[in-house]
């Protein structure tokens, strides 16, 4: 008996930048029965006490079991169980490990997960998470303060001290996804106070096939709010889609149903069921994140329709048996 092998979605951003966010949307949209979800910053090699002794900043890929990383990502890609490491970020320790069956969809994001080619090989999409850094300092202070127990000042020292490793390890990821999403405020708007309002740029490569939206954007009636246009990121072809953070629910729905037209697979789910944000302890709700999350599962959908049918690696019980099998003399 052959079932269809796990489809996996790297999402790889600096700290703070949204990736836990985009991922609770898929969940809901996908099903959390269907879904699996692990974080690579639980391979960090030090706990928090650990590295101020060093002076090191997780951010660094010799502060991670990036080996590690690589034997689990090749596992989960064909369908068989780790036992992966637990990082308690309220406390900075390293806990017990967790035992991880890979369901239909495995979702990994963290810092470092395009780092390798290694690593890369086993995505089936790759999304990075590219606000602008006035924004997510923001962010940062906004949920470190408020989760983590963190002061203000605290986080602002913290970035310094990991502004090189950014730059150095976790910004030139980049160039290896196959979608960049970009949230950033409206012009003349303060990051914290854009909000709801946030406009989202995604930058879309050919790397993968995206859905056509040309008929919401040309024509004698394009959607307000939605903009698709050609353009070149690093010097390379793509399609920019752009959403502004006002558009209309009216509106946004016009191009959430032009999404859902290509998932006959997936039962629509209501928009207040995904697009939403934790903003310290206030739930809000942004069309522009909704519609990108939407966009992901479309990604996810084809993949998964079009994968190969492999065999699962034998369970560990019969790996046990044909150990335990002797050899004919």
């Amino acid at each position: 008996m052959t079932r269809r092998r796990p489809i996996i979605l790297g999402i790889v951003g600096d700290s703070a930048a949204g990736k836990s966010t985009l991922a609770r949307g898929l969940v809901n949209i996908l099903g959390a029965e269907r879904v699996t979800h692990v974080c690579t910053d639980d391979y960090h090699r030090y706990d928090r006490k650990e590295r101020a002794a060093i002076g090191i900043t997780p951010l660094r890929p010799d502060c991670n079991y990036m080996d590690v990383m690589e034997l689990h990502l090749e596992r989960l890609h064909y369908g068989q169980p780790i036992l992966k490491p637990v990082y308690d970020h309220s406390t900075g320790s390293l806990v017990r490990p967790h035992y991880i069956q890979p369901r239909e969809f495995v979702i990994v994001e963290g810092l470092l997960g395009f780092h390798s080619a290694v690593l890369r090989q086993f995505y089936d999409v790759k999304v990075y998470l590219d606000p602008p850094e006035d924004l997510r300092r923001v962010w940062k202070i906004k949920r470190d303060t408020t989760k983590r127990g963190y002061t203000p000042d605290q986080v602002l020292a913290e970035l310094d001290k990991r502004e090189a490793d950014s730059q150095n390890f976790i910004r030139p990821q980049r160039d290896h996804a196959d979608i960049a999403v970009r949230f950033y405020p409206p012009l003349g708007a303060a990051p914290e106070q854009a909000g709801p309002h946030l406009n989202v740029r995604l930058v879309l490569r050919p790397t993968i096939p995206h859905p056509d939206l040309t008929y919401l954007v040309d024509g004698a009636n394009p959607t307000p709010g939605i903009r698709l246009e050609l353009g070149r990121d690093g010097g390379r072809p793509v399609d920019f889609l752009e959403v502004d953070g006002n558009v209309t629910a009216e509106h946004a729905e016009q191009m959430e149903d032009a999404i859902w037209q290509h998932l006959p697979d997936l039962r629509p789910v209501r928009e207040d069921q995904f697009g939403d944000y934790q903003d310290r302890t206030e739930t809000r709700h942004s069309h522009p994140l909704a519609l990108t999350q939407l966009l992901l599962t479309y990604h996810l959908l084809r993949k998964y329709t079009d994968a190969a049918h492999i065999p699962f690696a034998p369970p560990v019980a019969a790996l046990s048996r044909l150990q335990s099998t002797p050899l004919p003399d």
